[in-house]
């Protein structure tokens, strides 16, 4: 659970009324940025659970666990980063601590993110507007072909992207079924998390997005604990070794198109 600042916050009408559960994603390394959470959390009137994510930095390779390191590279044309490996079980994570409780809908987000008071007003209209939603992300990179769907009471338009992967999971929404999917179908890691969570046509879930980011991120977001550039370079195979991961994003780019021009 969270630090000991947030326990006047839990005496607050404001939070005793908090319509929806937040979990923030936060390894034990990054002090600065649970500290960041919290004094958010102190400003704008909002409690969070405080999920203990795993540091891939600190688990020896050969220790990891539920991940198809073959079909990664098949898929993505590089190996993976500690940094990622951690990103992905610390999801994980999240989600089944959502689905241990009783809540029927939850977001999750990550310890850059720069909230505000109205983020989950905004969170719970975005859903109320997509009633079909498993999973509606709130933070994106890339807004390629978006097609609205709808507005949401409070502004936002929500819809799908034609192109992707839009990038980020630093925050979305997500529901018990959609919860319960994707924890099934993305069990073994075969693609980094933000890759993957997209792919509702593969996990048979129902998979929106923002026009605009609901959230922003912080300072502290320059400080990645996923890996930087040369990291990624490092990473990379061969370009021989590519070959598949390129015929599979093309399969993946059509199957997208379907998706969006056909599903609910």
């Amino acid at each position: 659970m969270c630090s000991m600042s947030l326990t006047a916050l839990a005496e607050s009408p404001l939070v005793l009324t908090q319509p929806i559960p937040v979990y923030l994603i936060n390894i034990d390394r990054a002090v600065d940025r649970l500290a960041e959470i919290e004094r958010q959390s102190g400003e704008f009137g909002f409690r969070f659970e405080r999920i203990n994510g795993v540091d891939g930095a600190l688990i020896p390779r050969d220790q990891w666990i539920d991940v198809d390191h073959a079909r990664f590279e098949r898929r993505h044309g590089r190996t993976i980063l500690p940094g990622e490996y951690g990103c992905y079980r610390s999801h994980l994570m999240a989600l089944r601590q959502f689905l241990a409780g009783g809540d029927d809908m939850a977001v999750i987000i990550e310890d850059d993110v720069a909230l505000d008071a109205d983020f989950l007003a905004r969170a719970a209209a975005a859903k109320e507007a997509a009633p079909t939603a498993d999973l509606i992300k709130l933070v994106n990179h890339r807004w390629n072909g978006f097609r609205p769907m709808t507005n949401s009471s409070k502004g936002d338009v929500v819809g799908r992207c034609l192109f992707g992967p839009q990038g980020s999971t630093a925050c979305y929404l997500v529901t018990r079924k959609g919860a319960e999917k994707i924890v099934k179908a993305l069990a073994v890691m075969s693609l980094p998390w933000d890759v993957a969570v997209e792919r509702g046509w593969d996990m048979h879930t129902s998979i929106f997005t923002t026009r605009t980011n609901i959230v922003g991120f912080s300072r502290l977001q320059r400080s990645t604990m996923i890996g930087w550039r040369r990291d990624y370079r490092a990473a990379k195979a061969p370009p021989w070794r590519r070959v598949p991961a390129h015929l599979f994003r093309t399969l993946d780019f059509f199957r997208r198109i379907a998706y969006i021009l056909t599903a609910p």
